[in-house]
């Protein structure tokens, strides 16, 4: 395989890159940096990504312009994700054509074996009317007995923190547009890391992991509150957020597990003394931003992918015990939901985020799977972490139903 990078000209520079992923491509951007990709030059396995990226040949004509957005280098990328499961078999796809913005302003192509996609869309999505249903595959009692059960484990001590979640389904009488789906999500969630991967779509607030040479940040959330629209009484509820104890602890977790686990592949590893508060179209996270320098010789982010998912903030500490407990009392099965999802180049630089804000589409997207969980601690409240499930779904739903 033969990879050539050149400077995009203006009319692919001006196009916006949820266009030009749009129903069939591929999608990982936030505010306005990223990539887009259109065709498959390979589907392979997650294991085998900067390997697989650096046997093929490539010719760099872009005068630095770059990889990945931000990313030093220049070449082919892949783009793809990894379940919930630990050490479940993921999938990267090597797009036959890949568009990249970087945040300095850079514009680049990728082109693999001379691939001729059609990166303008055609016509822009138009907007349609059609009847949905939802439907509670997770029965609440059965939700509200597993949150009880999880609280009872952690107040006996048997674990820290554990994660339970639903699922929804959205059923649609029409194929569901998901280019229509990509440019809500950036209309109310540009700030989210937005992505689509096949039937596979969302817009995640949380970085998992980011490797940029020697560069290494994470970004993990753990603690929601809902959000208004009201200035004053959102500013109330993050105070209130920032004082929970219920919330901090929880927090705490996934800070210290992120940071350990990080740490053996760092020369040096820093975090924010205290969270900040990361807000979203409708709720507001406890967040703190580490960032450190790696070791060499330095991991592939797809290594760190690996180590650090499923984090504390998506499965629970100790994790072995956690995801024992999940298992037993859940009842649903989370395939990519909770898991990682972002993009590799061959010197294993690339961003990933934790899969959550997403909706797994059926083959005929007359069908959409959504799961939204919660953290539970000693304190946990059955009925309010319903209330969280409730309003982290609005995220996908509101994306999802035009009737």
């Amino acid at each position: 395989m033969r990879a050539v990078t050149r400077p995009a000209d203006d009319a692919v520079s001006a196009l916006d890159l949820n266009d030009i992923a749009r129903g069939d491509g591929f999608l990982f951007v936030r505010n306005g940096t990223g990539i887009a990709g259109r065709g498959v030059a390979a589907r392979i396995a997650v294991e085998a990504g900067p390997t697989f990226l650096s046997s093929i040949e490539h010719v760099d004509e872009s005068g630095g312009a770059g990889s990945g957005p931000g990313g030093p280098g220049a070449g082919p990328l892949a783009i793809g994700w990894v379940p919930f499961t630990p050490g479940a078999p993921g999938e990267l796809v090597v797009p036959a054509v890949v568009v990249g913005k970087g945040p300095d302003g850079r514009r680049w192509v990728t082109t693999i074996d001379g691939a001729d996609e059609e990166l303008a869309p055609p016509r822009p999505p138009e907007p349609s009317a059609a009847a949905y249903r939802i439907e509670p595959v997770t029965p609440v009692e059965q939700y509200l007995e597993a949150v009880r059960t999880v609280r009872d484990a952690v107040r006996d001590g048997g674990l820290t923190k554990a994660v339970i979640a639903r699922e929804i389904a959205v059923v649609a009488d029409r194929p569901i547009d998901r280019h229509s789906v990509l440019q809500r999500l950036k209309a109310s969630f540009g700030s989210s890391y937005r992505f689509a991967v096949d039937g596979f779509v969302g817009a995640s607030p949380e970085l998992l992991v980011e490797v940029e040479g020697p560069d290494v940040r994470s970004r993990p959330l753990a603690g929601t509150a809902p959000r208004t629209g009201d200035v004053e009484r959102d500013a109330a509820i993050a105070e209130a957020l920032v004082a929970s104890t219920k919330n901090q602890v929880e927090h705490r977790v996934v800070i210290d597990v992120v940071h350990d686990t990080l740490l053996p592949w760092c020369s040096y590893l820093d975090w924010e003394p205290d969270p900040s508060i990361v807000t979203v179209a409708n709720v507001q996270h406890l967040g703190t931003r580490i960032e450190g320098r790696l070791s060499s010789p330095r991991p592939s982010v797809l290594e760190l992918v690996r180590a650090l998912s499923p984090t504390p903030a998506l499965g629970g500490h100790p994790r072995d015990e956690a995801l024992e407990l999940i298992a037993k009392v859940e009842g649903v099965e989370r395939d990519r939901y909770g898991g990682a999802v972002g993009w590799v180049d061959a010197a294993g630089n690339g961003t990933w985020a934790v899969s959550i804000r997403c909706a797994e589409l059926s083959d005929d997207r007359c069908r959409a799977r959504l799961h939204a969980g919660g953290g539970i601690v000693a304190d946990s409240d059955p009925l309010a972490e319903l209330a969280e499930t409730q309003a982290k779904f609005q995220a996908m739903l509101s994306a999802l139903i035009r009737p």
